[in-house]
């Protein structure tokens, strides 16, 4: 019997020779293309887009997103450099959740540098012709806030099973981010709704594994699977659902009838504004 070290080291031998005599390929790469680009929405986006369907609201209330910061004071360095754990454009997100409900006017003051660059050249007469006169939409409202909450491996578990080399494991992880956002008038600076959020985030690793000896060789064969709901999109998702009671409780915008665009039982609701204003005037 060919013991299994020279056939190994056969093998080995044939594919160095193979090697010796590949002419190097210079010709264009196909790249790979992978998966057809998709909308970037999350369970809550059919919520905004149910406000859209509701018919009678002709005076929309002009928002303004400020910004929304990462105070989470967490960083990762999973990669070469030192970097973020959580996205920083949360505004943006906003901005993006605010636009599929239909029923706000955005007014930028996010970033006004294009804008104002614009209305310097205005001001010293050098544009090719004079353009309309500037108009800004005064806002009504702006919202503020920020990431509060990263919170790592609140819950993990697993399960581990091995007889006689052969075997399988289970493991599971859950993180949760906090956002808080809140609804200003701009003429009066009062705060007018609060909301804060929080989302659980999952992830498991399935794997399953042989180790044996075959005569004096010890043989490893593992095959796993590992799946992580993704961390932005986990951060969109807060986002959207903020965004969701902004219009809906604080702004009073009729609320659809769906289960899934209420907060799941067991976390505070947010008080609607019209209750805390009738408590004051008690």
């Amino acid at each position: 019997m060919i013991k299994l070290s020279h056939c190994l080291a056969w093998c080995l031998a044939g594919m160095m020779s193979g090697c010796a005599t590949v002419e190097p390929d210079f010709n264009t790469v196909m790249p790979v293309t992978g998966p057809p680009v998709t909308s970037n929405n999350t369970p809550y986006s059919e919520c905004l887009a149910a406000l859209d369907d509701i018919k009678g609201a002709n005076r929309l209330p002009v928002i303004a997103v400020g910004q929304i910061a990462d105070k989470t004071g967490q960083r990762t360095y999973s990669t070469l450099t030192e970097s973020t754990a959580l996205t920083q454009g949360v505004s943006e997100m906003l901005i993006s959740a605010l636009f599929k409900s239909g029923k706000v006017e955005l007014t930028e003051r996010l970033d006004v540098r294009v804008p104002l660059a614009e209305q310097q050249l205005v001001e010293r007469k050098a544009m090719a012709y004079a353009p309309v006169p500037i108009a800004v939409l005064p806002a009504n409202f702006t919202i503020l806030g920020a990431l509060t909450e990263l919170n790592y491996n609140i819950a993990s578990g697993g399960t581990r099973l091995y007889v006689s080399g052969i075997g399988a494991s289970v493991r599971t992880a859950v993180i949760n981010v906090g956002l808080d956002l809140r609804l200003v008038d701009v003429r009066s600076f009062r705060t007018l709704y609060v909301s804060t959020l929080q989302k659980q985030i999952v992830g498991y690793e399935v794997e399953a594994g042989v180790f044996r000896f075959f005569g004096n060789q010890l043989i490893e064969f593992d095959s796993g699977a590992v799946r992580n709901e993704p961390l932005q999109l986990g951060v969109r998702s807060v986002v959207e659902m903020g965004a969701y009671q902004i219009l809906t409780e604080g702004l009073g915008l009729p609320v659809p009838d769906r289960a899934a665009c209420q907060p799941q039982a067991g976390h505070y609701l947010a008080v609607k504004q019209e209750e805390r204003n009738n408590e004051k005037n008690q």
